[in-house]
């Protein structure tokens, strides 16, 4: 059975559950299909190796953080296909997240509001995960580990929770990326303020040195940014990404706008929306920042990825590589191959 038919049948079993719900059920049983054999079935993307911060990625088309938050299901998302898959959000300690209920489908706009919180069960069961993963004991393909901070963590002690967590994952990683712009922990997009910024990444540059060092491997680093930014404030992100040599940057997060999901069932719930709603904010984020970047550091489009054709079109606003979530959601992991094929083409 092909995954398009697969997913066919099974979508709408899955959207009658709750969204959390559904992400609980799914995933366990992603690993033990990988497990037994049943995903090789399914079409992969041809071989379309792009070169990006010095990793070569088998193809341009990765998974974007969220979905598996503590890489307790690496191998199985694999199985799809992806040119490289983040996992996390990641922090020091594990914490419970945000109440229940905490995500919500507004199938109308293919979109998804999500207030989860960093939800996780900390750096060293995260580690454990990709250690035990076979996708990282083989070194099948790129893997980027993605860290924040704790909730309960002051804003001005971020930087000790950020570089807790690289120095934890480090020796893992085939690239870290640095979240800052989570809209469900209170006050960390003000990290992505310039003189929070600037302090942050000095700091993350001179650990990534001295890791670089003790691990004798270079692991690039990345920062995930908002949509909800200005042109001044993407001039600025892009004058401290250059400065402090950071290695890319991943464009976009999700939104706090509502104007695309107004009047729609949960579409004034708290939370970051993510899906077709923000594909348009990020890429006017992605064509800003590279006016300012050019090509001396590659960006990674993503955000309302729903057809081979939104993923041409990240890279044609300036992003290297693109990575899915919400897409998957709706269209299912044929997804990936659609992706890569337009790319491709």
């Amino acid at each position: 059975m092909s995954d398009k038919l697969l997913y066919a049948l099974t979508r709408p079993l899955l959207f009658a559950l709750d969204p959390e719900a559904a992400h609980n059920l799914t995933l366990p049983a992603l690993r033990r299909a990988a497990a037994l054999g049943l995903t090789r079935a399914f079409a992969k993307p041809a071989p379309d190796p792009r070169t990006v911060m010095g990793i070569t990625f088998p193809n341009p088309v990765g998974l974007a953080a969220g979905l598996d938050k503590d890489g307790a299901y690496i191998d199985g998302l694999a199985a799809l296909g992806f040119g490289s898959i983040e996992v996390g959000t990641v922090t020091p300690r594990g914490q419970a997240g945000n109440p229940k209920p905490r995500m919500f489908r507004l199938p109308q706009a293919k979109a998804i509001i999500n207030r989860m919180g960093f939800n996780n069960g900390g750096v060293d069961a995260f580690v454990a995960n990709v250690q035990a993963s076979k996708f990282y004991q083989n070194k099948d393909g790129v893997l980027g580990l993605n860290i924040g901070k704790n909730a309960d963590t002051p804003i001005e002690r971020a930087a000790d929770d950020y570089l807790h967590c690289l120095q934890k994952v480090y020796p893992y990683a085939s690239y870290v990326t640095v979240n800052i712009s989570s809209p469900n922990t209170k006050n960390l997009r003000q990290l992505q303020g310039a003189s929070e910024l600037d302090a942050l990444l000095a700091q993350l540059k001179e650990a990534q040195s001295r890791l670089a060092d003790q691990h004798k491997r270079y692991v690039p680093i990345t920062l995930k940014i908002a949509p909800d930014i200005d042109s001044e404030q993407v001039k600025n992100i892009a004058g401290a990404l250059l400065r402090h040599r950071i290695d890319g940057v991943i464009a976009t997060n999700t939104t706090l706008s509502r104007s695309a999901v107004e009047g729609m069932e949960h579409g004034l719930e708290a939370g970051g929306l993510s899906g077709k709603p923000v594909f348009e904010l990020s890429n006017i984020v992605i064509r800003a920042l590279h006016y300012e970047l050019g090509d001396e550091l590659p960006i990674i489009g993503v955000g309302g990825i729903m057809s081979g054709a939104d993923a041409k079109a990240k890279i044609d606003a300036g992003a290297a590589l693109v990575q899915l979530y919400s897409g998957l959601i709706y269209t299912g992991p044929a997804l990936v191959r659609e992706c890569a094929n337009a790319i491709r083409q």
